[in-house]
């Protein structure tokens, strides 16, 4: 069960929004909607939530059916809204995804079990955690970006009603919001909730800046009266002069903008001067530019602030002339110019792929294809070689703004904002970038550490034999350069950093009695998702990894101790019936940290299997007899047996060598038995008693670091079962 979800006392559905009115607000941009299938959802995710009360005592149903509102404004289609009803319900509830399924569709159920997915995500670990989870938070999104919609707006709503969490957790939350949340609905052309998302959690993680920006806002409007309703009509009437038919929207920058606007700038309130943004909506394309050449005769434009995203797009389908002029009383102002189709993508972002009007999907043809924009976002995260890197290119393209600059062939390169001649050598070829030695823009040599600006041509001057200098990895602001430096820079000083390493990791293994041999390194290697031991030690050797860390790798019960307090057995599942005993189906030996299900049966309690077992499959048609689970969370004692599959070789003392390893970890060894012994190798089945999967893991590792471990697998055989 998710923090905001807890047993209280019998609340009714709240008030404010129904069935009814939930319906009306689909109905606005889709006629033709499913209502009995949208009513059954209503029904059935009330039903599940029944008792339970989020943070500040409202029904928990309330906080599903408001997640379901705010996307009926990007008017979504029928099984998003749906999903959004049932998006805790998996979770949360008694609710099996074999009975959503049943209920509302397989596309349904695969929806809801990826929200659920992305929940359990810890995206605010540590580093290696982070980039491991990304890497799953981006998998989910390719299957369908509409988990990643209902995400965002489950989290907007979390927002919206943070104030009822305890300090501590507000403070998690809106970091993680800033951090993660509020970028990618950015990079995913929301823009809108972006801005949202990042000013709420500002009102948590700085609220004295906040209402700073604030009160200096409302005394500048009492000083010089409310400009934005006089700046739209001077706007009005430079169109209506030139015959331009548009509307003209102006409104004040958020106090999180203005704020990030002073850092960024180093300039007090005073100084800020465009803190006003409008939007001129048109009815076509030669209509942006017609508004463009009014604007511009009529106020002086500012220099450098002038941006044309309708002749190059970003890569989320947002479409816009951007202008800065100098208007009323010499007062900067933003104007934004676009079509209405333009503003549609510009306000739903890569979701207008799925909005809807008058009962049909809108043909909107600056809606970028999911599939199409998800593939471009990706592709650069395929070469990173460890989790750094990979996590070094998702926050650099979930962060920044894009310029376009131009090869002497005129070729468009898309950089990030900051990017160097450095990052635009590299964004050819890596050949490039290793051999470059220096960079004309627009026909001037400039130094290297130049920040490129929109339109500009850049001519990389390379030269035979040059490689990468240490300097340039604080000059190279994009993931993919970086990479490339660091890799030849590891190359060249690699056989230093392997000899360093391996005194390094010599000491650290010797301090816990035990000794770095090539099968433990390559072990390490594995679970670190490097390429073999001898990268472990070049890592170890250039400081980009510790040697602590390694050895707490592959004996974490020999780095941390082990003194918390343990949950007892008859507390370890929740939801079994009054009076069950957790009893583990033997085919799978599911443990604490795994997903798990019942099944009853006959004359039995209920069987505990993991969620992946294959006896499952013999049950998909009693849908009566499952039960949703859940391992209570904390620390479990060392009761779960588990059975492992080892290999060793036939020498002496190697079996005593692996037990005594085993008992190490702080684990029993229940149960040995030999299933195939022969003059070089036995083959063996040890009941191991473990703590939780990560206990297992632990164990596993130590055992498989050994050199004369051929094979180690988990035993699984579907003939245990009942």
């Amino acid at each position: 069960m998710t923090a905001e979800a807890r047993l209280a006392p019998d609340h009714g559905v709240d008030d404010q929004i129904d069935a009814d009115d939930l319906l009306s607000l689909v109905r606005n941009y889709n006629p033709k909607t499913n209502e009995a299938l949208i009513r059954g959802a209503f029904e059935y995710g009330r039903q599940m939530h029944d008792g339970q009360t989020r943070h500040s005592g409202e029904p928990y149903f309330t906080h599903p059916v408001a997640v379901a509102a705010i996307l009926t404004e990007q008017r979504l289609d029928d099984a998003t809204i749906v999903t959004a009803l049932l998006h805790d319900t998996i979770e949360d509830t008694r609710s099996t995804y074999a009975e959503v399924a049943s209920q509302f569709g397989d596309e349904v159920a695969g929806l809801v079990d990826g929200v659920t997915k992305l929940t359990n995500l810890q995206l605010s670990n540590r580093e290696s955690k982070q980039a491991e989870n990304f890497r799953k938070l981006f998998m989910a999104m390719s299957k369908d970006l509409r988990v990643i919609l209902v995400k965002l707006a489950d989290r907007l709503h979390n927002m919206r009603t943070i104030r009822h969490m305890r300090p501590d957790k507000q403070r998690q939350k809106a970091h993680e919001t800033m951090d993660i949340y509020a970028p990618l609905a950015g990079r995913m052309g929301m823009h809108w909730m972006r801005e949202e998302l990042e000013d709420l959690s500002f009102r948590v993680l700085n609220p004295e800046a906040r209402s700073s920006i604030i009160r200096r806002f409302l005394t500048l409007q009492r000083e010089t009266g409310d400009v934005i309703p006089k700046i739209t009509d001077d706007i009005e009437a430079v169109l209506d002069k030139h015959g331009v038919s548009a509307q003209v929207f102006g409104r004040a920058k958020k106090p999180y903008s203005i704020w990030r606007k002073m850092q960024e700038k180093k300039l007090a309130f005073s100084r800020l001067s465009d803190i006003y943004g409008f939007r001129v909506i048109t009815e076509s394309e030669d209509d942006c530019y017609r508004v463009l050449g009014a604007i511009h005769q009529r106020w002086k434009s500012v220099p450098g602030r002038f941006k044309d995203y309708i002749s190059q797009p970003k890569s989320n389908g947002y479409r816009s002339i951007h202008t800065t002029v100098s208007g009323r009383d010499g007062k900067r102002v933003e104007v934004q110019i676009r079509t209405r189709q333009m503003h549609e993508v510009a306000e739903s972002g890569v979701a207008a792929h799925w909005s809807y009007r008058d009962g049909v999907r809108a043909a909107n043809p600056f809606a970028v294809d999911p599939a199409k924009w998800l593939e471009s976002l990706t592709e650069r995260f395929e070469n990173a070689e460890d989790h750094d890197e990979f996590l070094e290119h998702v926050k650099l393209e979930m962060y920044s703004d894009q310029v376009f600059c131009f090869t002497p062939k005129g070729d468009v390169v898309k950089l990030p904002r900051g990017a160097t001649p450095i990052d635009f050598a590299y964004s050819i070829h890596t050949r490039i970038g290793h051999s470059c030695v220096g960079a004309k823009v627009d026909g001037l040599r400039v130094p290297l550490w130049t920040r490129l600006k929109n339109g500009q041509s850049v001519d990389v001057i390379t030269a035979e034999g040059q490689t990468p200098q240490a300097t340039w990895i604080d000059i190279a602001t994009t993931g993919r350069a970086k990479a490339a430096i660091r890799r030849s820079l590891r190359e060249v000083d690699r056989d230093r950093y392997i000899k360093l390493g391996k005194e390094l990791a010599r000491v650290a293994f010797e301090q816990i009695g035990k000794k770095a041999t090539d099968k433990a390194l390559a072990t390490a290697a594995k679970a670190l998702s490097l390429r073999d031991g001898d990268e472990v030690l070049a890592r170890i050797g250039s400081a980009e990894l510790s040697a602590r860390d390694v050895v707490g790798e592959l004996y974490p019960e020999l780095a941390h101790g082990d003194d918390q307090s343990v949950i007892e057995e008859k507390r370890a599942v929740i939801g079994l019936p009054p009076g069950a005993r957790t009893m583990r189906a033997q085919c799978c030996q599911p443990v604490p940290g795994e997903r798990i299900v019942g099944i009853t049966y006959p004359g039995k309690g209920p069987l505990v299997h993991a969620i992946d077992c294959l006896a499952l499959a013999a049950f998909d048609e009693a849908p009566d007899r499952w039960i949703d689970l859940h391992w209570t969370d904390g620390r479990h004692a060392v009761i779960h047996n588990v059975t492992v599959d080892v290999t060793i070789s036939n020498e002496n003392g190697v079996l005593g060598r692996i037990c005594t390893l085993i008992g190490e970890q702080n684990a029993n060894i229940s149960d040995l038995h030999f299933i195939d012994r022969k003059p070089d190798f036995f083959r063996l089945l040890i009941d191991v008693e473990v703590r939780d999967a990560e206990h297992l893991h632990a164990v596993m590792m130590a055992v498989e670091a050994d050199s004369d471990v051929v094979t180690l697998d988990r035993f699984r055989d579907l003939d245990r079962r009942p």
